[in-house]
């Protein structure tokens, strides 16, 4: 199959892809007679088929000017040819391993690394990405979004109230919806970046997965630190620290927002597929969510509320995850992985799964991080080699 995308490939061997399957698509690690290593792809589904088409406009969007703008490696198609369902994608091997996001150290390496990837995403220019027809949406059309998740979640009497509630107040607090969007990745998680040694620590040398590449809430890019205890404060401390734009002030609020709206979607998902497991699933977690904010929900949720969450109760908040079930964050072509947000063709996705201590989704001032309208452009790790 790859031969078929490359017509000139000569394969000398083959070996499976360092994170396995999921389903989503059949992948495999070949090493070429010019000694070089790359990987092909062939989605599973008509599901992952999508997400695989947007993906590939996302990476032939990325010119050399755009890359450049990076610190780390992107995927590059070197050839594609038809299939039942989607493409065969050959892509160049990016080296690199993951750590997962409960093992990211704190301090100066992973967690500062992953802060500035970020932020150089986010400062990248919006106009290659409307430009090329994806998604490009204002901070009115974000907070709709979560209305819509919020209204369709309890559309199903599977919603506990209180979360309704603290979802609801959020999602109606004018303060906490002023902010630019940006282009942002839309489907990151921990397993989106490869990590490399460096002689200065380990870095970000590549990030993978960009089916869900738009102009949007840049918070949705970092919700999924709700499940990175250790390294959170460091992540956006170099996020804030290397961004071109004064991140508002907050976004850390939203993405905890974002990061709870993961139960709904994963819900919404079980409910649309027949899943029962998923539905209950889902039912668990949002109890054992409702049990820890039952209590707190006195207070307001909004910014000026004066109860805040503390951060030892952030870092337990969203401890379990349907670890990007079968489905790791995204589909990209680098990365299997399920997509929890089902609402549109352009759809993003990640997980957080409450579990324990929270209050209001309120954060600590972590230094000063005024609102602003401006937008532009080691510890324990698994270094299990990832065949990209």
């Amino acid at each position: 199959m790859a031969t078929s995308a490359v017509p000139d490939l000569v394969v000398l061997g083959s070996g499976p892809l360092g994170l396995g399957s999921t389903g989503d698509f059949d992948s495999a690690l070949l090493r070429t007679d010019a000694d070089t290593d790359v990987v092909v792809r062939v989605p599973g589904n008509d599901r992952a088929a999508g997400e695989q088409a947007i993906e590939l406009i996302a990476l032939q969007a990325m010119t050399a000017g755009i890359r450049s703008r990076l610190s780390f490696d992107i995927p590059v198609v070197i050839g594609q040819a038809p299939a039942s369902p989607g493409r065969v994608v050959v892509s160049e091997f990016l080296p690199g391993f993951h750590v997962p996001a409960e093992h990211v150290p704190a301090g100066d390496g992973v967690a500062t690394s992953i802060g500035g990837a970020i932020a150089a995403i986010h400062s990248l220019p919006a106009s290659f990405v409307t430009d090329i027809g994806l998604p490009s949406l204002t901070a009115a059309q974000c907070r709709n979004e979560a209305l819509n998740v919020i209204e369709r979640a309890a559309s199903t009497r599977r919603l506990p109230e209180a979360i309704r509630q603290r979802w609801s107040e959020a999602a109606h607090d004018d303060a906490l919806w002023q902010f630019q969007p940006t282009v942002i990745n839309g489907t990151l998680s921990a397993e989106s970046f490869l990590i490399t040694d460096h002689e200065v620590g380990p870095i970000v040398s590549g990030v993978v997965g960009w089916s869900g590449l738009r102009v949007s809430d840049p918070a949705r890019d970092l919700h999924w630190l709700t499940a990175a205890p250790e390294a959170a404060e460091d992540v956006f401390a170099a996020y804030r620290a290397s961004c071109t734009r004064t991140p508002d002030r907050f976004i850390r609020q939203r993405a905890l927002l974002h990061a709870e709206l993961e139960l709904a979607r994963w819900l919404l998902h079980g409910l649309d597929t027949r899943d029962q497991g998923v539905v209950e699933d889902a039912v668990g977690l949002l109890d054992g969510l409702v049990d820890s904010v039952l209590g707190k929900l006195s207070a307001p949720i909004n910014p000026q509320a004066e109860q805040v969450l503390a951060v030892s109760e952030v870092e337990k908040l969203l401890t379990r995850t349907p670890a990007t079930t079968p489905s790791s964050a995204q589909i990209g072509m680098e990365t299997d992985a399920y997509d929890f947000d089902e609402e549109g063709e352009f759809s993003d996705s990640t997980s957080g799964h409450p579990e324990a201590d929270t209050g209001p989704i309120e954060l600590p001032d972590l230094g000063e991080d005024p609102a602003s309208e401006d937008g532009t452009g080691s510890g324990s790790e698994d270094k299990t080699p990832e065949t990209r």
